[in-house]
């Protein structure tokens, strides 16, 4: 769809009711237990490690490479099965199969077992999010998109939160194994409440009556509307460089807190689970509400939203990252985590309103795939590389602080993406 089209009329209810809002409930709970099942693994690494003689770089493996492999490589497919078949039976088999192969590391044996249970759990865990987003944007009108996903969005902090706390209670409690199979029991019963209480909705319902009787779009179509609207392929810059600073920041947080401020593994099971998933929780939720309500007057509010919060957690970072000890870092810290999700909520609710409602699902799991292939692949390694080099000149501490800080002028293009995108939401409107 190019940035000049405009919207035409539209066959969607005037009134939401309440069971939208159930909907996103029931959506946000499955994706709760799929952010938690795709950490458990760091949560549990020390545990694991020790009880089948693990290295360090086969737990690296097991918690990012070998998972994310797959979770990128199946999220767009997937997601393209979306946009024609049935999307609350794709949400609902794909929680079922993360949460069996969850369940199947408890049972491993050996390096290998826990290979391919993690493959299980990435190819699972890539049919969550983008077809429930595409089903969240036929329950919600555009002005409402973003406060919805950013209370779906509330899954991600959700499942850190339970994931730190939980995964380590029953780890310490009853062994690593229960823990897997703990955190994996509920994911099959929200399967079946999936199923049974979320229709799947009219797709395009919201949207204008072309959109929503049009054919479902071939992946190819769906890259041209990405490379031919300015919005869009701006939006892919911006969250590239966006999920570099959050991984590299999210990844390496609590070995800095333990390694350079002297907080223990105790100290973070408590209060880096607790802080960082309010400081996430809230700027999730406050970013999606805020950017629907500033949107009305002005559309670009989803991407200057994001881009002056970034800027606002600059100086946190920094701060955050020199200060002495681990009490005062995480209360710096946890500011510029704040600030970084409040990209998620506008970022995803720019692609539900630009992108057609038959490419929606599929244009969700592009950006994810940028964000992950760039963020989740990249940013973690960055850092780790740089502490690791400069390592041969200084201790482990000052290595780590120092490639922490080299993490701060990647702000700068992420921000500066962001209000390209701005830019081109502007015109879009001027233009419609």
């Amino acid at each position: 769809m190019n940035e000049s089209q405009a919207p035409t009329a539209t066959t969607a209810p005037t009134k939401l009711g309440v069971y939208p809002y159930v909907v996103v409930l029931i959506l946000g709970l499955v994706y709760t237990f799929n952010y938690l099942d795709r950490q458990i693994v760091a949560i549990l690494a020390e545990s694991i490690k020790a009880d089948l003689g693990l290295s360090d770089t086969q737990i690296g493996m097991l918690s990012g490479l070998m998972f994310a492999l797959f979770y990128t490589a199946f999220g767009i497919p997937i997601a393209w099965l979306a946009d024609r078949m049935n999307r609350v039976k794709i949400v609902a088999a794909a929680c079922l199969l993360w949460s069996v192969f969850t369940g199947i590391c408890g049972v491993a044996q050996n390096f290998t077992h826990l290979v391919l249970a993690r493959i299980g759990v990435g190819i699972g865990e890539a049919g969550g999010a983008s077809p429930s987003m595409s089903l969240i944007s036929d329950y919600f009108p555009p002005h409402k998109r973003g406060g919805a996903i950013g209370l779906f969005s509330l899954g991600v902090p959700l499942g850190a939160t339970i994931g730190v706390a939980f995964g380590a209670w029953v780890a310490a409690e009853y062994g690593w194994r229960i823990a897997f199979m703990a955190v994996a029991a509920p994911g099959v019963l929200l399967s079946v409440l999936l199923l049974l209480l979320v229709r799947e909705p009219k797709r395009g319902r919201y949207d204008p009556v072309a959109e929503m009787e049009a054919k479902p779009a071939s992946l190819k179509e769906c890259l041209q509307t990405y490379r031919k609207t300015p919005t869009l392929s701006l939006l892919l810059l911006a969250a590239g460089t966006y999920s570099f600073v959050f991984n590299a920041f999210g990844a390496w947080a609590p070995a800095l807190l333990m390694r350079a401020k002297g907080a223990t593994m105790a100290d973070i099971s408590l209060w880096y689970s607790v802080v960082f998933g309010l400081a996430m929780a809230v700027g999730m939720f406050a970013s999606g509400f805020l950017a629907d309500r500033f949107a009305q007057r002005r559309p670009s509010a989803y991407a200057t939203l994001p881009a002056v919060a970034l800027a606002i957690g600059v100086p946190f970072f920094v701060a955050g990252v020199m200060a002495d000890t681990w009490p005062v870092a995480l209360a710096l810290l946890a500011v510029p985590m704040g600030m970084n999700m409040m990209f998620v909520a506008p970022g995803f609710a720019i692609v539900q309103n630009v992108a057609p409602a038959n490419q929606r699902a599929t244009a969700s799991a592009i950006l994810m795939f940028v964000n992950n292939l760039v963020g989740m692949g990249l940013g973690p390694l960055f850092v780790g590389m740089l502490s690791q080099h400069y390592s041969a000149d200084m201790d482990a501490a000052a290595a780590l602080t120092r490639a922490m800080l080299w993490v701060t002028p990647f702000y700068i293009p992420a921000i500066g993406a962001l209000v390209l995108v701005a830019r081109a939401l502007e015109r879009r409107h001027k233009q419609a």
